[in-house]
């Protein structure tokens, strides 16, 4: 019974997930942008455009830039987060990818520094007042949440172990909508469920930074204001009409 209330909560989920991102990544593609407003420096051809966003994608350089140890606790977080997903595609690849495998020892203390940057970012919110002020429950919640995720993965790991290659077949067989039988381990079955509740809020929490990234104007606009007159395409309909 367990097996299939997970599979059941699982498949729904992971539609939630898809069609909540499709979504949002709708609206913001049909946000208008009425304003020229790159952050300066900024570049003016499309080519150093891209490389900008790479750079914030990947080193998040405006971050950098404007505070160094945050930066580093965020750095550390989503790398080894990057880490700790990837390490996670052998339960669902079989035969497991060559890469995936060379990079299981990395990946599993991943998690510890994963948990470390997490409580690190919440400690900020915490004691760092000007933070504080601004944080909402909502905030705290989505921290202890990724908080408990990491926790309760590394203790499975280190602490009690789970049969993994039964959640492996598990999955495979989700896969393949075939529900086997998932491990009576109440650890994993925390674990899961928190899994769970973050696939189904990251659409509509303050996690949905991850793609919205690519729509801020004040990264993805070439500063070519001088040379080429900006209008919004609703603008240009109105002018259109008149």
């Amino acid at each position: 019974m367990a097996s299939i209330v997970f599979a059941i909560l699982f498949y729904f989920a992971t539609l939630l997930l898809v069609v909540g991102l499709l979504y949002r990544i709708y609206i913001y593609a049909r946000t208008p942008v009425p304003l020229k407003i790159p952050t300066t420096p900024a570049p003016t051809t499309t080519g150093g455009v891209v490389l900008r966003m790479m750079r914030e994608v990947v080193f998040f350089e405006s971050l950098f830039k404007s505070n160094l140890w945050i930066w580093g606790l965020s750095a550390l977080f989503h790398g080894s987060l990057a880490l700790v997903l990837m390490r996670h595609l052998r339960y669902f690849t079989d035969p497991v990818w060559g890469w995936v495998d060379l990079i299981q020892p990395f990946g599993m203390y991943a998690g510890l520094t994963m948990l470390l940057g997490l409580c690190g970012l919440w400690w900020r919110r915490i004691f760092v007042e000007r933070i504080r002020y601004i944080s909402t429950p909502s905030d705290h919640l989505m921290l202890l949440l990724l908080i408990g995720i990491a926790a309760s993965g590394l203790m499975m790991k280190f602490v009690v172990h789970t049969d993994v290659i039964s959640v492996k077949e598990y999955f495979i067989g989700l896969m393949q909508f075939n529900i086997l039988t998932l491990p009576a381990d109440p650890l994993l079955f925390m674990h899961l469920l928190m899994v769970m509740s973050l696939l189904v809020v990251f659409p509509f929490s303050k996690l949905l930074h991850a793609p919205g990234v690519f729509f801020s104007p004040t990264r993805n606009q070439k500063d070519d204001s001088r040379e080429k007159r900006h209008i919004a395409a609703w603008a240009k309909k109105l002018e259109a009409s008149e």
